[in-house]
């Protein structure tokens, strides 16, 4: 097991905990460290280009590292109002950075082309309320990894958005996607190249850039009737990774692997049955066999060797929602 790694578990409520030695002791970044105390933090970023860099997407907008999460500095952009929910970096343009917002604060989608120096808001609609959560938000961006103009948003309750011009203009795709209870969503590279839309019962996936969908409800397809999350395996663009619950928060998870693009599934093992529904993957280019998977209610699970098997680190955190690691 590799130690010489860091590991950063963004919490809804504790902040940032960070471990320097592949999660043999922890520390929670506070306002020794930079950031607000209790700090609610949805969502990590790496800079492909800058290994020690990462932007943290908080309560209170956006949080900045330049040394691995030893330190942090708030940045002053027009996000600073905005509860930021999800940060997206342009495959082929890392200095291309999407950050969608939400719940409590509006949703609403903005673009970096400086990494994250500077933001403009792109013409997204988005409704003011929805059923279940209130207030909506991004809760899943994608970048084509063949097509940098074609960028898909999943919005929490509010459907899915797609441009072709590189976020200048945008179209509803709902009706096509029958279910706006949007939680996260992927593209892999294939071929095929697919889109797949993680919705609160199953998922839809197209492999003609959203002209025809195919509908999978999770009752028919999955152990567990709530997907969560997904992640494609970087260096193997048709492994995807599936993160499952019963319900939210939920009493139990599971994680599931597809190797031909979420045709078909497996069901992986875990040396612990998790809390609640599989929340978060942290995964890098670096190693791409190297896999952390969080539950909700702070189990983190570890694979060295691309999900064939699971270890259950010893620290367990608060509510986990998102996981990113580096190369020490």
């Amino acid at each position: 097991m590799n130690k010489n790694i860091t590991v950063l578990v963004a919490t809804a409520g504790q902040g940032v905990m960070r471990s320097s030695n592949g999660g043999h002791s922890w520390s929670r970044a506070g306002i020794d460290q930079g950031m607000h105390s209790d700090a609610i933090v949805r969502c990590l970023s790496t800079d492909p280009d800058s290994p020690q860099t990462l932007l943290a997407g908080t309560d209170k907008g956006l949080y900045r590292t330049p040394n691995a999460g030893r330190s942090w500095q708030m940045l002053d952009t027009p996000l600073s109002d905005y509860s930021v929910w999800n940060l997206t970096r342009n495959p082929r343009n890392p200095n291309v950075i999407y950050a969608g917002t939400g719940t409590p604060t509006p949703a609403a989608l903005f673009k970096s082309e400086d990494r994250g120096q500077s933001w403009q808001k792109l013409p997204v609609q988005v409704a003011e309320t929805c059923p279940n959560v209130g207030v909506p938000r991004f809760t899943g961006l994608a970048v084509d990894p063949h097509d940098q103009d074609r960028i898909w948003a999943g919005i929490e309750v509010d459907g899915v958005r797609h441009s072709n011009d590189g976020g200048r203009t945008w179209r509803d795709v709902n009706g096509a996607i029958s279910n706006k209870d949007v939680h996260s969503l992927a593209i892999t590279a294939g071929p095929p190249k697919s889109v797949i839309v993680v919705v609160n019962n199953g998922s839809f996936t197209s492999q003609d850039d959203g002209h025809s969908w195919d509908r999978n409800l999770a009752k028919d397809v999955f152990p567990l009737n709530y997907p969560r999350c997904i992640t494609v395996k970087h260096g193997n663009p048709n492994t995807v990774f599936l993160g499952l619950g019963d319900f939210t928060p939920g009493r139990t998870g599971a994680i599931l692997r597809s190797r031909d693009g979420a045709e078909t599934w497996e069901n992986l093992t875990l040396p612990v049955e998790p809390n609640s529904a599989i929340w978060a993957f942290g995964t890098h280019p670096s190693d791409p066999q190297l896999i952390f998977a969080g539950s909700r209610y702070g189990y983190l699970y570890r694979s060295d060797n691309g999900g064939d098997s699971w270890t259950k680190e010893w620290r367990e955190f608060s509510e986990i929602a998102a996981i990113a690691w580096l190369p020490s």
